[in-house]
């Protein structure tokens, strides 16, 4: 156990758990690339925090997590209590520990990040729950009091899970569907295995179904159960469905044979990687299969140059690319992936040719992918989000050579039929939307419907999903034990 002292991130520098050889991730390795911290190396880097008084890791943090004070708690070695602390927050706090960009959030505004290097909280943050899980802690839900009420969840990614065990906690039954055969949303199938090996999310439903929430697997909601059936059967229903539509980048081209959609070549490696890939079996949720060619001495191109498009052009280092290149349209500096992510794909030989649009795939006129043609771009004006647009260079156009080319331009969400006839309203893009006048917080336009996470903020990140279905839970308990919508607006 450390001994504290005012200054000692002074006398130890910021330090990162053990990664996995390079010569071992390019030669096919999918375990995770950071290993674990020991106690001592967890109590050292936790007691590097200064304790600042004005925790900007916990306002930068989607959740708010407690962070200073389970950091002191490991430093203590009293890794239950910090466990305990950790899941006051944060229903996922394994997930968010290995998935989150730190870099960007609560590490990026730790008061030592500049000059001394950020405590390493993500890190530390996986070390707790992996090391509670491990000696039998359980979240304790001995004093909870049933209350009678149900709820179904349709959806097992980030934002389902965390509104399921919030729901628990209050007593509430919690019954989840997904139309996969397993839990975890894109945790599972869209998130490489190293970033986060599968072990983790079969914990997860291990604790969760021990705090009592149920699962319905393999179960498509609007086939084999109607919206009708859940309205009719439960109290309320939180709609966590994700985003899942191609963005759509009308590149001509694209519809060539070896062009892929970022999200079903991840879903689809992912299941042979976890050896389930269902070999052409009718199981629903499998309609997004795709046959991925053999990368092995092909050259590949990835367009768009978000933690998507870093998943695909590490994925492809592993399946044996003989290059991997990574093409975007703006500077580095206005890349959204996350900047440890590009670091590590750079480690790993992938190569970025910033500021450059793309134009097309091309191909040698029998259907054969040879390139894609891209324009070099210069930063202009701002868009309505403030970012620079990126404007193409007359007469800048060439092609960079490709065999193989992934569009990782994003996702969107899609209304899907059987809930816009239940009156739910969105925007054209797709998304849910929830509160405003005369609505509780995440409560759509048909008063018993809930919604949060990507459906209704556009694909993003997984604690920003946790965080919406946590608080999305809330909401919906004070809604169900008010006893109407109205008193329960009343006493928000």
């Amino acid at each position: 156990m450390s001994k504290r002292h005012a200054f000692q991130f002074l006398d130890l520098p910021r330090e990162m758990p053990r990664r996995i050889p390079l010569q071992l991730r390019t030669a096919g390795d999918w375990n995770e690339l950071y290993g674990r911290f020991g106690e001592d190396e967890a109590a050292h880097q936790a007691g590097r925090c200064i304790d600042c008084g004005n925790p900007y890791c916990q306002t930068g943090c989607p959740v708010h997590n407690y962070i200073p004070n389970w950091l002191r708690l490991v430093e203590e070695g009293r890794i239950l209590e910090a466990a305990a602390l950790c899941h006051e927050t944060n229903p996922l706090p394994e997930m968010c520990g290995r998935v989150c960009p730190q870099d960007r959030l609560c590490e990026g505004v730790c008061t030592l990040e500049d000059g001394f290097g950020a405590v390493t909280i993500g890190a530390v943050e996986k070390y707790i729950t992996d090391t509670a899980f491990a000696q039998g802690w359980r979240p304790d839900l001995s004093k909870v009091a049933p209350t009678g009420k149900r709820i179904a969840v349709i959806g097992a990614g980030p934002a389902g899970l965390a509104c399921a065990d919030r729901l628990v906690r209050r007593g509430i039954e919690a019954t989840v569907f997904d139309r996969y055969e397993q839990i975890g949303g894109l945790l599972q199938f869209g998130i490489p295995s190293f970033k986060l090996d599968k072990s983790v999310i079969a914990m997860r439903r291990e604790v969760l179904e021990g705090m009592g929430v149920r699962f319905r697997l393999g179960v498509e909601v609007g086939g084999d159960v109607s919206m009708d059936e859940l309205l009719r059967d439960y109290d309320a229903v939180f709609l966590g469905l994700g985003a899942y539509r191609y963005t759509d980048g009308g590149l001509p081209g694209q519809d060539l044979r070896a062009v892929l959609p970022a999200l079903p070549f991840l879903v689809q490696n992912g299941r042979i990687v976890t050896g389930s890939d269902p070999q052409g079996q009718a199981i629903a949720g499998w309609e997004d299969r795709v046959e991925i060619p053999d990368l092995r001495g092909k050259r590949v191109a990835v367009l768009g140059g978000g933690d998507t498009g870093m998943d695909c052009v590490r994925s492809a280092v592993r399946l044996g690319a003989a290059s991997v290149s990574c093409i975007y349209r703006r500077d580095e500096a206005n890349m959204p992936g996350s900047a440890r992510e590009v670091a590590n794909a750079r480690e790993e030989g992938v190569e970025f040719l910033f500021n450059r649009q793309p134009l097309a795939i091309a191909d040698d006129g029998a259907g054969n992918v040879t390139g894609v043609r891209v324009a070099e771009t210069r930063l202009g004006e701002p868009d309505a989000r403030g970012r620079r647009r990126a404007e193409p260079v007359p007469g800048s156009e060439w092609v960079i050579d490709a065999d193989l080319v992934i569009i990782a331009f994003g996702f969107t969400p899609e209304l899907p039929e059987w809930l816009a006839a239940h009156g739910v309203d969105a925007t054209g893009n797709g998304r849910i939307v929830v509160g405003g006048e005369g609505r509780l917080p995440y409560q759509t336009s048909h008063p018993k419907l809930f919604a949060g996470g990507d459906v209704v903020r556009g694909a993003d990140l997984v604690v920003t999903a946790v965080q919406e279905g946590r608080d999305a839970a809330g909401a919906m308990t004070r809604m169900l034990t008010a006893g109407s919508t109205r008193s329960a607006l009343d006493a928000a």
